[in-house]
C-alpha cells in the first residue's frame, strides 16, 4: 500500500492517518462533507479508502471509490499484531468491554481497551502479547473484510440505527460480521437462542440467569447480562474465576450508564444518557422498582416507542424532536407525561415533582443530535443541571 485516502477527520480518522503515516503510507485526510467532482480527484492513485464510522455508505466519495473500502478497525487489525477480543451488541457493549478490561487487569494481564467509544483502535501501541478489548459498532463492522477477533462477543441484538441501515435485517447482518472470519480455534460468545452465526468458531452461549463466580456490583438485570457475557469471554481468554469474581464485584460502571449523579432531599438523580434507543431505556426502567420521573426524547433513529410507553412506570418528561412521537405512544398506553422542550426545563420540572424515595432518570431512548453534539455532552449537561439544584 502506497497511498490511502482517509475519509473523516474526527478521532478515528486522525488515528488511522497517523497509523498509516507511521508505516510509510502517503495519506490524504479528507472531511466527510466532500462530494463534488473536484473532490473525487482525491481518489486518484489511492490503493484504499479508509472510512470513519460516522461516514455513511452513500457519501459521494465512498460511492465513487473503485478501491477497497475499509473501516478504521479493519485497517488497525491489519497493521497491529495484538490479539483482539471484540465486543458488539445493541446495548451494553461499552460496559462489557470496560468490565473485561477490569478483569484482565485484576488478573495481572496486560490489556488495552479501545474502539467505538473512547480510544481508537488505530491509536493503540502496546507489546505484541497485550490483548486489545475492542468495542465494535455496526458502523465499524459494515466495512470489515479480514477482521478476526480471537474472541468475539455479541451482548444482545435489538432494533437500532434503522435510519442508517434501513432495516433490522441489514443492521443484524452488520453486527454478525464480527464472527465471519473466525476459525475453529477462536471463540464466539453469544446470547442463548440467537441462532446460527457466520464463521466457524467454537460457540459459547450465556444468559442473564447464568451462575457467576460473584454477583455483579452494578444494578439491573441488563448488567447481569453484561456480566455473564464478560465472564464467558474472560474464561475463554484464560482468566481465573477468582480474578473474574473480584472484577465483577468492584467494577464501578461507566459514565452516562445508570450513573448516580446525586441524591437531593431523598430523590436520586440518575444519568443514563447512553440510552440512545428504546431497548436501552426499557432496560433502565426495569432496573428500578420505585416511581420514576423519566426524561425522554432527542433525535430520530426510526424506532417505535410503543413498547417503551407500555413499560413506563411513573411520568415522562419529553424533550427534543421526538416529543410528538413519544407523546402519541404514551397517550396510547395511558401514561402520564409533561412536554418540556429542553433538558433544563425537564430537570427542573421533574425535580419539583419527585418525592423522597423516587428517581429522576435521564434515559432518553433517542440519539442526542437535535440539541447536543453527542450523548456525552447531554449527560454532562444533566450532571451540571443537577449539581445546580443541589446548590
Amino acid at each position: 500500500m502506497r497511498r490511502a485516502v482517509v475519509l473523516g477527520t474526527a478521532r478515528s480518522g486522525q488515528a488511522a492517518a497517523a497509523l498509516l503515516e507511521r508505516t510509510g503510507v502517503q495519506v490524504v485526510l479528507a472531511g466527510r462533507e466532500l462530494g463534488n467532482d473536484d473532490d473525487l480527484s482525491l481518489l486518484e492513485g489511492a490503493d484504499v479508502l479508509v472510512k470513519s464510522p460516522g461516514v455513511p455508505r452513500d457519501n459521494p466519495l465512498v460511492a465513487a471509490a473503485r478501491v477497497p473500502i475499509w473501516s478504521e478497525v479493519e485497517l488497525a487489525y491489519r497493521l497491529l499484531p495484538n490479539p483482539i477480543l471484540g465486543v458488539t451488541g445493541t446495548n451494553g457493549k461499552t460496559t462489557t468491554a470496560e468490565w473485561l478490561g477490569a478483569m484482565f487487569r485484576t488478573a495481572g494481564r496486560d490489556v488495552a481497551v479501545a474502539g467505538n467509544v473512547g480510544r481508537a483502535l488505530s491509536s493503540v501501541e502496546a507489546p505484541t502479547d497485550t490483548w486489545i478489548v475492542c468495542e465494535l459498532s455496526s458502523f465499524q463492522l459494515e466495512d470489515v473484510h479480514e477482521l478476526r477477533p480471537r474472541i468475539a462477543v455479541l451482548v444482545n441484538l435489538e432494533p437500532d440505527h434503522l435510519d442508517r441501515h434501513g432495516s433490522f435485517d441489514a443492521y443484524r447482518d452488520a453486527k454478525l460480521r464480527i464472527f465471519e472470519n473466525q476459525l475453529a480455534e477462536d471463540t464466539a460468545v453469544t446470547p442463548g437462542g440467537l441462532g446460527p452465526v457466520p464463521g466457524s468458531a467454537a460457540r459459547v452461549e450465556f444468559s442473564a440467569d447464568d451462575p457467576l463466580p460473584a454477583e455483579p456490583g452494578l444494578p439491573g438485570r441488563h448488567n447481569r447480562e453484561n456480566a455473564a457475557a464478560a465472564t464467558a469471554a474472560a474464561r475463554a481468554a484464560g482468566l481465573t474465576d477468582d480474578a473474574i469474581a473480584e472484577a465483577l464485584r468492584a467494577f464501578p460502571g461507566v459514565a452516562h450508564r445508570l450513573e448516580l449523579v446525586a441524591e437531593i432531599g431523598g430523590v436520586r438523580f440518575v444519568n443514563d444518557s447512553k440510552a440512545t434507543n428504546a431497548a436501552a431505556a426499557r432496560r433502565a426502567l426495569a432496573a428500578y422498582d420505585v416511581p420514576l420521573h423519566v426524561i425522554l426524547g432527542g433525535s430520530r433513529k426510526g424506532e417505535s416507542f410503543d413498547r417503551l410507553a407500555d413499560e413506563l412506570r411513573g411520568r415522562g418528561y419529553l424533550i427534543g424532536e421526538t416529543a410528538d412521537e413519544l407523546a402519541s405512544a404514551l397517550d396510547r398506553a395511558g401514561r402520564a407525561y409533561v412536554r418540556c422542550g429542553d433538558l433544563a426545563t425537564a430537570v427542573a420540572t421533574a425535580a419539583e415533582a419527585a418525592r423522597p424515595g423516587e428517581i429522576v432518570l435521564l434515559s432518553p431512548a433517542c440519539a442526542s443530535y437535535d440539541q447536543f453534539s453527542d450523548f456525552e455532552q447531554r449527560g454532562e449537561e444533566f450532571r451540571r443541571l443537577v449539581q445546580n439544584l443541589s446548590g
